[in-house]
């Protein structure tokens, strides 16, 4: 086999299963166990993979409402705000958007009344100019990742 796109196979193999076998991997990529580790140690030291985690379905954890913040907040507060959603241990997704809004935030909360909570604790700071929250009803895709193009 030739290496041509031998990484992009590589992150591939993982999105499908981020606990296979450095064997397994090299087995399904037609390389060696040592082709592999080194070609996954670049990965990781070049940023590319940057960790393995489980994918957590927090609907059946208890946390039912998912909740997608928009934030209008005065410029020189952009940083400020930014971290202090990034700090909250139930926002998943915090972005610094173009359009309308500054920031976009998703989080996940047991309940509304988690919800509301949190998000009147969030937006105490007068630098937030205007916020909209809207809840989620069907989560119809979800943490997905997409496999790479073979070049």
């Amino acid at each position: 086999m030739t290496y041509e796109n031998l990484d992009r196979k590589l992150v591939n193999q993982l999105l499908g299963d981020g606990r296979a076998s450095l064997r397994s991997l090299a087995e399904d990529l037609d390389v060696s166990v040592t082709t592999v580790s080194n070609h996954l140690s670049d990965l990781e030291e070049g940023g590319i993979i940057e960790g393995y985690t489980p994918t957590v379905d927090y609907g059946a954890l208890g946390y039912d409402v998912t909740a997608i913040l928009q934030l209008k907040v005065e410029g020189h507060a952009l940083v400020e705000v930014t971290e202090r959603l990034t700090e909250h241990r139930q926002m998943v997704s915090v972005y610094e958007t173009t359009g309308d809004h500054d920031i976009i935030a998703i989080g996940k909360f047991r309940d509304t009344d988690d919800m509301n909570a949190s998000i009147k604790e969030l937006l105490t700071k007068p630098e937030i100019k205007q916020s909209n929250t809207s809840v989620v009803l069907n989560p119809a895709k979800e943490h997905e990742q997409f496999e790479l193009d073979l070049r």
